[in-house]
Parts: structure tokens; C-alpha cells; sequence
């Protein structure tokens, strides 16, 4: 425990998915670690600072596993400084950064770099995810012991599949043997070939090249089955597709190692956010159908979808605001990251401490980060939200350098209103 000066966060709902705890109580902290949990009316002395939170949700502080920050070497996209900015203004405490930089995150210099950046910033942890091939060719692994030793916390080519199954294979033993997980952008790239949207009527109507489904879903069960092979731990990125749900939920209930998540345009858009030739709702994997968004939801709420990531993917305006065919994929998701996931609650589709916890504990779990619980001794990280508050996204008020977004004007509820890491109030305008 270190010492240092002691808050108090008075008079909110704490909820801790960890526990299962849903209570008002006080939140006691001090220095930088959570020293104990009180009852409103318990005397505590010596306490330097109290935080009024009633009327407010005081969780952990969200865990988002999946963001690019596109640092080093994509500065005009986002920077380490922006992206965890905005991470801070949504009750984001931690991020993992996925390594498709450049160059990519495929040694420890560039691992190092993107830490010492983070902590420059101060306004999130940043825990690096690695590359799992050299320079994310899909030819040759990375130094993945090297990337670990530097603080890497799981290995990835998202962006890019990794077709080679001997590939796949040998990188899931050397992760495995490395305690990590590989997290898998699951695609085939011939079944993609030329692709921009889903494949089916709207795509048809559109004129637009599709990519079906079976696209995910077959990588999905090749690398279930290497999982299998090799015992290693495996996670699969940005599920989108019904048979994706379907062959990970069989997967678990035979007891392999294997995690996943989705993002909130997942559950909450589909492919007729196309219409228009919209590239804000250009993603990849591409927006489906609503069976699939059905499928998304029911996964969420069966614990076969583990976690809600934002794959906050942001790109500058040359590079969304050109023909469908030619704008790169991706959305700024981290600031509606919570928005959406509470509409989760709203709709009656999960409980608000199943929401949290996908947003907390289960990430931290899937690649063993010290984040996610208001246990006693565990990092000072929380996020103090107002469950009442309605806005509306605005891209143009974004702390991300990326303002292209499929929500914009979208009516949202629930934002987090303070953050603190490591026991520090972290500073953000509007936040």
C-alpha cells in the first residue's frame, strides 16, 4: 500500500463486477491504491479530500482492449496524448494499443516509446499489445519474448489476418508459453477479396462488392481448433457475425481457452447504415444484419462475448470523406464506448453490473492487467458516471483527433463525469 494523501468518494452507488458488489457506500483511497470500502456514515480520519458522488456510479475505472492510437508514425490520425484523452473523458482508465503503427509495434523499441509517451501524457495507462509477425507481414514471428520483457501485454496483426495456419499455430505456442494471449483479426482474406460491405440484398441494391459472413466465421474455426491443438489462449476481436457467436459458444462449452468481444456498432447498427454510401459506417468487419446484431446481444448476455471493446479506429478527414469504395475502415469509438453499452441496460438486454463488467473486469482478466476491481490494495483507478445525465454525440466536441463517428446526433445516457488514475483526478475539459 503506498502512502499519501487520503480521498474520500462519499455517498455513491459503488458497483464492482469483480465482487458482485452494488451498494451505496464510501470509497476510501489512499495515495495511488484503494484502501478500503466504508459505510456513509463511518468515521474515517485524517482524510484530505472528499469527493461528492451522490446521485452518481463510482466503478472501476473501464478497461478498453482495443484501441489504435497510431502512434508512432500516424500522428496526424491520433497520438498517444489525444487517444487516452479521450479515454479519460469516457471513465477510461486503461488502454491496450493495438500494434498496427508505424512502424508497428513489432520490438521493444517501439513498445518503449509508446509507454514513454503514455506516461508523458498522464491521462491513462496504456498497456501495448505486440505484433505477432515482423512488420505484420504474416511471413516470419516477431520477437514476442523480447516484446514482453519490454511490457507488452498480448500479441495481435489486428488489421491484417494471419493467414498462415503453421504461423498461427507456432505464435499460439510461444504466447502460450509466455502466459499471453493472441488476439485475432479474424478474416479470410480470399473470401474478402475486393469487399466494402456486407455481403447480401443491401450490398446488391448498392452496387458495392460484399463480404459474407462465412469471411469471419472460418478463421474463427480454424483458430479455434489451433487453440485446441496447442492449449494457448486465444481472443477473437470484433465479433460480428451469428456463426461466430455460435462456434465460440460451442468452443467454451468444450472448455478451450478462448475469449471474445465485440463493439457497440455491433449491437447496434446494421448494414442499412450503409445507405448513402455513408463511410462513417464503413468498418471492419462490415455492419450485418439484424440477426446478427440479435445474435451479438444474446452472446453479450449469455457470456459467450465476453467483453464490449470500442476498436476505436481513427482516421483523419482525406481518409473518410472520399468515395465508399476507397474510405479506409474504422470509427472514433472510444468517447460512445459507455453511452452505447449503457443503452445495453436501457433496452433491458443486461443487467448494469453485467454492462460494468464487461467494461472492467473481464478485459482486465483476458490479458491479466491489475485493473478492473475496487479491491482493497488494487490500483486507485475509478470512474464516477452520472446514469441520469442525456447528451448528444457531437464528433466536433471529441478529445480524439478523429471525428468520424456513425452516431453523430445520436441521444445518448450515462457519462462519466470525473476519473481518477492511480488516485489522480485527471483533469479533462467537459469531462
Amino acid at each position: 500500500m503506498t502512502d499519501g494523501p487520503i480521498k474520500r468518494i462519499h455517498g455513491g452507488r459503488i458497483i464492482d463486477p469483480h465482487v458482485n458488489l452494488d451498494a451505496v457506500l464510501d470509497l476510501l483511497i489512499e495515495g495511488d491504491r484503494i484502501k478500503a470500502l466504508l459505510g456513509p456514515d463511518d468515521e474515517y480520519p485524517g482524510v484530505d479530500e472528499v469527493i461528492d458522488a451522490k446521485g452518481l456510479l463510482v466503478t472501476p475505472g473501464l478497461v478498453d482492449i482495443h484501441v489504435h492510437l497510431r502512434e508512432p508514425g500516424q500522428e496526424y490520425k491520433e497520438t498517444v496524448a489525444t487517444g487516452t484523452k479521450a479515454a479519460a473523458a469516457t471513465g477510461i482508465t486503461t488502454v491496450a494499443c493495438m500494434a498496427n503503427t508505424d512502424p508497428p509495434n513489432d520490438n521493444a523499441g517501439i513498445t518503449k516509446y509508446i509507454l514513454r509517451k503514455a506516461a508523458e501524457a498522464g491521462f491513462a495507462r496504456v498497456a501495448p499489445i505486440g505484433a505477432v509477425s515482423k512488420n505484420l507481414c504474416g511471413e516470419e514471428l516477431s520477437e514476442m519474448n523480447e516484446l514482453v520483457e519490454a511490457g507488452c501485454v498480448a500479441f495481435s496483426d489486428d488489421g491484417k489476418p494471419v493467414m498462415n495456419a503453421e504461423l498461427m499455430r507456432c505464435a499460439l505456442e510461444y504466447a502460450g508459453g509466455l502466459s499471453k494471449a493472441i488476439i485475432v483479426h479474424a478474416e479470410d482474406s480470399e473470401l474478402v477479396r475486393g469487399g466494402v460491405m456486407n455481403e447480401g440484398a443491401v450490398s446488391t441494391e448498392l452496387g458495392l462488392i460484399g463480404i459474407p459472413a462465412a469471411a469471419e466465421e472460418v478463421m474463427i474455426a480454424r483458430d479455434i481448433l489451433l487453440a485446441e491443438m496447442t492449449g494457448s489462449p486465444i481472443h477473437f476481436a470484433h465479433v460480428s457475425a451469428a456463426g461466430s457467436v455460435e462456434l465460440i459458444r460451442r468452443a467454451k462449452e468444450k472448455g478451450l481457452p478462448v475469449t471474445a468481444e465485440t463493439c457497440p456498432h455491433y449491437f447496434t447498427l446494421t448494414e442499412e447504415a450503409v445507405r448513402g454510401y455513408d463511410t462513417r459506417a464503413r468498418v471492419n468487419p462490415p455492419l450485418r444484419t439484424e440477426r446478427d446484431v440479435n445474435a451479438i446481444i444474446n452472446g453479450l448476455a449469455d457470456g459467450t462475448i465476453d467483453c464490449i471493446t470500442s476498436d476505436h479506429a481513427p482516421h483523419a478527414r482525406h481518409e473518410k470523406e472520399v468515395e465508399f469504395e476507397i474510405a479506409l475502415c474504422g470509427i472514433s469509438g472510444i468517447e460512445t464506448l459507455l453511452g452505447l453499452t449503457l443503452k445495453l441496460v436501457e433496452n433491458g438486454n443486461l443487467s448494469l453490473i453485467d454492462a460494468l463488467g464487461k467494461l472492467t473486469i473481464a478485459p482486465s482478466r483476458i490479458l491479466g492487467l491489475e485493473a478492473g476491481t475496487l479491491a482493497r490494495g488494487a490500483p486507485a483507478d475509478v470512474a464516477l458516471i452520472d446514469p441520469q445525465v442525456s447528451w448528444t454525440v457531437d464528433p466536433a466536441k471529441f478529445h480524439s483527433k478523429g471525428k468520424f463517428t456513425p452516431f453523430e446526433g445520436m441521444k445518448l445516457r450515462g457519462r462519466a463525469v470525473k476519473t481518477l488514475v492511480g488516485g489522480r483526478i485527471i483533469q479533462v475539459n467537459n469531462i
